[in-house]
C-alpha cells in the first residue's frame, strides 16, 4: 500500500523544506550507554565483538601521517581491493560513506516527486528516509513471517514504481529469501525499475540457498548490489559502504556523488580491511558458534527468536505486564546490557540482540533468565564486574 504522507503546514515568512522533508521520522541509531553502569555491552548496532583487522588499524595509523591532502575522489585504491577480492571490474563499483550513503545516492539519483519506491514492512529505515527525502513516495509490502514477500512486493509495482528495496539478509528481523525468491522478484519487476539488493550482513549467512545478489549485478541491466565494511570487517565508526552494478547506472551515481565524499583513512583502512580473509574468518566463526546458542537459549526461557542467517537475533516478548519488550530492556539495560527497541520498524514487542563477545553472551542469557522468572532486582548491575 502507498503511504500518504501529509506536511505540517508551513509557518508563514521563513525559508520552507520542500514537500516531503518534515515528513521524514529521523532515524535514531542503537543506544550506546547504560547510566549508572561501569561496564557496558553495546549490542543495539550490529557491531562485531571482534573489531577491526589489524591491518586495517595500521593502515588507518599511516594515514593519519598525511592529512592535510584532499583524498583520493575516486576511491582508486578502494575500489581496486575490492574488485580483487571478487574479481570484478573497479568501472563497476562506487563507494560511499557507508552503504548508508550508497542507498541515498541511489534514490536521489532515480526518484522524485510522483515516483513510488517499494520495500518490504520491517525492511530497513533508511529505505523510506532516502525515498522521502528523494521527494519519492515509500511503498511498503507486507512481510509474511517477518520475511520479504515476493508476490507482495510485485502485487505493489505500478507505472510510477522506480526502485525496490531488498535487504537480504534483512535488518532487524535476520530473515533472508533464497536466491531462487530474488531471481523471480527480478524476473517480475519491469526493465525500468531498478533493483537495489542490500547484503550488508551477506558474509554472515551460512545457508546453500543463499547468494548475494553479485552474478545479478554483473549480468542484469536493472540490478544493484550494496555491502558495507561497518558488519563484519568493523569499521563502522570510518563509514565505509560499496555497490557494483551495470556501468551505466554506477555512472549516473558517480554524478550525484559528492566529489570527496569518502576520507583518506577510511579509503586505506577498507582496502586494507577487505584484503585480510584470515579476520573475517574469525568473526564468521564466532558467529557460526554464538548464534545457536544463544537461539537455543533464549528460546528456552520460553521466548521466540525468529531464525536469523546474520549476527543478530530479534526477541519477542509477551505483552503481559512486567514481561514485555520495553520492561525487560529496563532491566537489561540496568545490567549494562544494551539492546535495541524495534518499535520504530513496527515491532513493538520485539528487541534485536547484537552476537556479543563470549562473556556478553552469557551475561544477556543470565539476565533474561532472572527476568523471566522475576529473580534478581532490576537495579543489579552485574555488567559492572569482570566475571
Amino acid at each position: 500500500m502507498t503511504a500518504v504522507l501529509k506536511d505540517p503546514i508551513p509557518a508563514p515568512g521563513r525559508p520552507e523544506p520542500r514537500p516531503g522533508v518534515l515528513a521524514i521520522e529521523a532515524y535514531v541509531p542503537g543506544k550506546s550507554h547504560a547510566p549508572g553502569v561501569e561496564k557496558v555491552f553495546k549490542l543495539s548496532s550490529n557491531e562485531t565483538p571482534l573489531g577491526p583487522s589489524e591491518k586495517a588499524l595500521a593502515a588507518f595509523a599511516e594515514a593519519g601521517r598525511k592529512l592535510e591532502d584532499y583524498p583520493d575522489g575516486s576511491a582508486t585504491v578502494l575500489r581496486q581491493a575490492i574488485a580483487t577480492a571478487y574479481g570484478l571490474d573497479p568501472a563497476r563499483i562506487i563507494c560511499g560513506a557507508g552503504s548508508d550513503e550508497i542507498l541515498n545516492l541511489v534514490a536521489h539519483t532515480y526518484v522524485g516527486p510522483g515516483d513510488e519506491v517499494i520495500f518490504s514492512e520491517h525492511g530497513f529505515l533508511v529505505y523510506k528516509i532516502a525515498t522521502l527525502a528523494s521527494g519519492g513516495t515509500p511503498v511498503v509490502a507486507k512481510e509474511r513471517d517477518l520475511t520479504a514477500d515476493v508476490d507482495a512486493i510485485l502485487a505493489l509495482v505500478t507505472p510510477q514504481t522506480r526502485l525496490v528495496f531488498l535487504a537480504n539478509p534483512n535488518n532487524p528481523t535476520g530473515t533472508y529469501l533464497p536466491f531462487d525468491e530474488v531471481r523471480r522478484l527480478h524476473a517480475g519487476l519491469p526493465a525500468n525499475v531498478l533493483l537495489v539488493l542490500d547484503a550488508a550482513y551477506a558474509e554472515y549467512v551460512r545457508r546453500n540457498d543463499y547468494e548475494t545478489g553479485l552474478e545479478l549485478a554483473l549480468t542484469a541491466d536493472n540490478v544493484l548490489m550494496s555491502r558495507t565494511f561497518s558488519k563484519i570487517h568493523g569499521l563502522a565508526a570510518l563509514r565505509i559502504g560499496w555497490a557494483v552494478g551495470p556501468a551505466h547506472v554506477i555512472d549516473a551515481m558517480n554524478r550525484v556523488r559528492g566529489p570527496f565524499n569518502m576520507n583518506t583513512p577510511a579509503l586505506l583502512a577498507g582496502a586494507a580491511a577487505i584484503a585480510d580473509a584470515a579476520h573475517v574468518e574469525k568473526a564468521v566463526a564466532h558467529n557460526a558458534r554464538w548464534l545457536p546458542w544463544l537461539t537455543e537459549q533464549i528460546e528456552g526461557l520460553g521466548l521466540k527468536v525468529t531464525p536469523s542467517v546474520a549476527n543478530f537475533l530479534l526477541i519477542h516478548f509477551p505483552d503481559t505486564p512486567g514481561r514485555t519488550a520495553k520492561e525487560a530492556d529496563a532491566f537489561l539495560m540496568k545490567r549494562g546490557l544494551v539492546l535495541r527497541q524495534v518499535a520504530s520498524y513496527g515491532l513493538p514487542h520485539a528487541l534485536r540482540m547484537t552476537v556479543g563477545t563470549e562473556e556478553a553472551n552469557h551475561l544477556v542469557v543470565a539476565a533474561l533468565t532472572d527476568f523471566m522468572s522475576g529473580n534478581g532486582p532490576a537495579g543489579q548491575e552485574t555488567g559492572g564486574k569482570d566475571k
